[in-house]
């Protein structure tokens, strides 16, 4: 069932288009990867669907319901990580979600109750006296986690919440974050791709502004699978240009490093057949020496760029 909606929706600040007719559904219990590069419209999104932002253009329902309509009953419905985790560094862990309890209109038994649960859910009990300023950047990560699960919402809204965080971190947030998305609708923005095959089994790509992309990542990536990438270094006359002319040879990136006549290319090749026997052939009848014949491995790096570069050429 369709927790959430964006029907056409455009956002611009001053002129400049941020967000440009985005439209996507998340349906309840998906963990959903929203990617893209820095500038890409991702935060702008996702401060349109916490009603940061208004739309320009277009509409967003929750639950069925317009946003504007559902105001305040949409907020108590979602948490809401922002990228810069703003917390009170002065404040102890406790007096934090306390006093975020209250803004949510917990108190007595069901604000302790919240924060017991919220605490267990994110492993900060043996911080939870401790002054936030004095924390970890991964605990306090942790603790802008909690304050945005305490009410228990529907929908959480996390921005890069692994930006800053060294190796061992990211991967303790990429296992908290499996867990929460086994009782509620997430979505994960991110320009980090390991963050997306880690957590995510559905991936929206946006380009800018625009989305680019939108399904499960398995999907996406067998699409791309019918492409190939073949690495080739070779020393000869007129190497770019005979590579371009062989059949199944859709793109030939600009050439490496040239050093004594030797060209560095990487063909974007038809995957339906492997195309390095007439490389070889080519090299053999034009006298080339071959120095490298290789096919690449494709990643979710290769599957973003080929869908951003279709979103330019369309």
């Amino acid at each position: 069932m369709t927790l959430l909606t964006l029907t056409g929706v455009s956002k611009r600040f001053d002129g400049v288009v941020a967000v440009d007719g985005a439209s996507f559904t998340v349906d309840r219990g998906e963990v959903v990867g929203f990617l893209g590069p820095n500038g890409a419209g991702k935060t702008t999104t996702m401060r349109l669907i916490t009603q940061f932002y208004e739309p320009d253009e277009g509409e967003i329902l929750f639950d069925g319901v317009p946003l504007e309509e559902a105001a305040r009953g949409a907020k108590r419905r979602i948490g809401y990580l922002p990228e810069n985790n703003p917390l009170y560094g002065e404040m102890l862990v406790t007096e934090y979600l306390e006093f975020v309890a209250r803004l949510r209109g917990l108190v007595g038994p069901p604000q302790a109750e919240a924060i017991d649960e919220a605490v267990a859910a994110t492993g900060v009990a043996q911080v939870y006296y401790r002054p936030i300023g004095e924390l970890s950047k991964g605990f306090r990560q942790r603790v802008g986690l909690a304050q945005a699960i305490l009410h228990r919402p529907d929908l959480l809204v996390l921005d890069e919440p692994t930006e800053g965080l060294d190796p061992s971190q990211r991967v303790e947030i990429r296992r908290l974050i499996n867990e929460l998305g086994r009782d509620r609708t997430v979505i994960l923005s991110t320009h980090v791709l390991p963050e997306v095959q880690h957590t995510c089994s559905r991936l929206l790509v946006i380009h800018k502004g625009r989305i680019a992309a939108d399904g499960p990542v398995e999907t996406l990536t067998a699409q791309a699978e019918g492409r190939v990438q073949i690495a080739v270094e070779a020393e000869g006359e007129g190497v770019v240009e005979g590579l371009k002319g062989l059949e199944g040879v859709l793109r030939v990136a600009e050439p490496g490093a040239r050093a004594r006549g030797r060209v560095t290319v990487t063909l974007t090749a038809d995957g339906s057949h492997d195309i390095r026997p007439a490389v070889f052939g080519l090299a053999k009848q034009r006298g080339w020496t071959l120095y490298e014949l290789h096919q690449e491995t494709r990643s979710l790096e290769d599957l973003f760029l080929q869908l951003t570069s279709e979103a330019e050429g369309s």
